[in-house]
């Protein structure tokens, strides 16, 4: 199958947008924009989010025990636009902290499932990263949505 066709028709699924994040064994935070990104299991609670090989952050969370998926809300789009860009320091001027798994959490997200790191499983050009959720939380708003190449909203 074509790339670019394949691409295509995947991107007609709407999703929500995340911002997985991790803590480096250098101490520093690393962040990517996600929408490869599920629901997995109820018992144990698990999630999933896919990295892709050559990506810049894919040795942090390679290496990491925990990692954070941050829902982002409909007015954090300039932050999808960050983490997805070749920024060299994307934490630059965003607020953050430390969760309780250890990987950043981003101020101000919709919902936030810290995540104990599972299993690693190679898959095309792309590392599946499960993670055990140990710790959510929701607030009020509206998700940020992306379909057909661009960012959206729902009615």
């Amino acid at each position: 199958m074509d790339a670019a066709e394949f691409r295509h028709a995947c991107g007609v699924f709407a999703t929500g947008i995340t911002v997985a994040t991790v803590m480096g064994r250098d101490g520093k935070p690393h962040g990517l924009t996600a929408n490869s990104f599920c629901s997995v299991s109820l018992h144990p609670p698990m999630v999933l989010v896919c990295v892709a090989h050559k990506a810049s952050t894919h040795g942090p969370f390679a290496a990491a025990s925990s990692f954070a998926i941050n829902i982002l809300s409909e007015n954090q789009r300039e932050l999808s636009v960050r983490f997805a860009s070749s920024h060299s320091n994307r934490f630059e001027g965003v607020n953050w902290r430390k969760g309780e798994c250890g990987a950043p959490v981003l101020d101000d997200s919709l919902a936030v499932l810290e995540c104990a790191t599972r299993e690693r499983i190679a898959a095309g050009d792309h590392t599946i990263f499960l993670g055990e959720v140990r710790q959510a939380t929701v607030k009020d708003g509206r998700p940020l949505v992306y379909f057909g190449g661009g960012y959206g909203e729902l009615k």
